[in-house]
């Protein structure tokens, strides 16, 4: 117990000292390192509120421990007694919380995210699956209170959308939405089959965290841009002009294409912040390889070609493959209700962390 305390105190003096830092007109002038201390203070924070409270309930449990070795009165030695019984559970809780805010976090959980939905293999039900996907998120979204705006799509033959890229805004939107990198299979009978036969199809979900100025270094130098009039429906303005950009990362062949906004300028701004963050998730990728060979991780591999879940219409059932998890609600969880399936990926990579600080 005394190194976590130890461990605690010298948590608190750095967060003091960053707290120090932060109005500090010099760190303020220095953006990069500015932002960085900010994150910092708002994650010692954390720690620092639970220590105050653990080491309040240890002086607490001292006190009556006292009262039972040292009081006669056999009123003050109950209420001491009771006093335990309710502290001692509150300070195991705290152990495992702190020992939880202790493994070192996830640096991207706090970002805003671009979310990429894209189909597979089956066709025209491919695509009505994005929609559905799509739709499912935004349904999500609008319950968790974040705002979303789409930035680039590509219509199917018939139905549905043959990709939708979208950003969301919100608080820790990466650190929810990251399990959802993946393929996502669904089984069902489609509505051009007239047989009632299931088919197999399959859409790809790319959730990349947004990445800012300070994170990757973009040179416009090494970017081709071209613009074309977008495609699908948007009205007359939008088929009329060539608002549409295409842009190509000549060093990498990352091409990235934003067609929804109405103006050129926009679209321009919309498409270099996604290539950015396709550029960062590149580095991010590769630290994910270093960190697997490492230790393998159930869920977050990085691996956006693995089937991750599979939506089986006919038996109404969700499976997420990486923890074997069912969810027997598929109608509720495509209106939204994913939640329970996120605590469950999130509960298993916290387990994950804290196995693998042990190690």
């Amino acid at each position: 117990m005394q190194d976590l305390l130890d461990k605690l105190e010298l948590i608190q003096v750095r967060f003091q000292e960053v707290g120090t830092l932060i109005t500090d007109p010099d760190i303020i002038a220095d953006m990069q390192r500015y932002v960085k201390l900010n994150k910092e203070y708002k994650d010692l924070e954390e720690i620092v509120v639970a220590y105050k409270t653990y080491k309040n309930t240890l002086e607490n449990i001292k006190s009556s421990r006292e009262v039972l070795a040292t009081e006669e009165d056999p009123e003050f030695r109950e209420m001491a007694r009771m006093e335990l019984d309710e502290l001692e559970p509150k300070k195991e809780e705290l152990e495992e919380q702190i020992k939880f805010l202790l493994i070192p976090k996830d640096p991207e959980d706090d970002k805003n995210v671009i979310v990429e939905l894209r189909a597979g293999t089956g066709g025209d039900e491919a695509c009505i699956f994005v929609e559905d996907v799509f739709r499912m998120y935004t349904m999500y979204l609008k319950e968790k209170g974040w705002s979303y705006e789409v930035i680039n799509s590509n219509e199917g033959g018939t139905k549905g959308y043959k990709e939708i890229a979208l950003n969301i805004t919100g608080e820790g939107v990466y650190g929810t939405l990251k399990f959802e990198s993946g393929v996502h299979r669904v089984q069902r009978v489609p509505e051009t089959e007239s047989q009632g036969r299931v088919h197999t199809s399959a859409i790809t979900v790319a959730v990349l965290p947004e990445a800012e100025e300070v994170d990757v270094e973009l040179n416009m130098t090494d970017v081709k841009r071209d613009t074309f009039r977008a495609s699908g429906a948007g009205g007359q303005h939008v088929n009329k002009t060539e608002s549409a950009i295409r842009l190509t990362h000549l060093p990498t062949g990352i091409v990235v294409e934003c067609q929804d906004g109405r103006s050129q300028h926009k679209n321009l701004e919309k498409a270099i912040s996604v290539l950015r963050s396709r550029l960062y998730q590149q580095e991010l990728d590769k630290k994910n390889e270093e960190r697997a060979a490492q230790r393998k991780s159930l869920v977050s591999t990085g691996d956006r070609s693995a089937k991750i879940r599979t939506y089986n219409y006919p038996q109404g059932r969700i499976t997420d493959h990486r923890i074997g998890k069912t969810i027997y609600n598929l109608s509720a969880f495509m209106n939204g209700d994913i939640q329970e399936m996120i605590d469950a990926l999130k509960m298993a990579e916290n387990a994950e962390r804290m196995k693998g600080e042990q190690v």
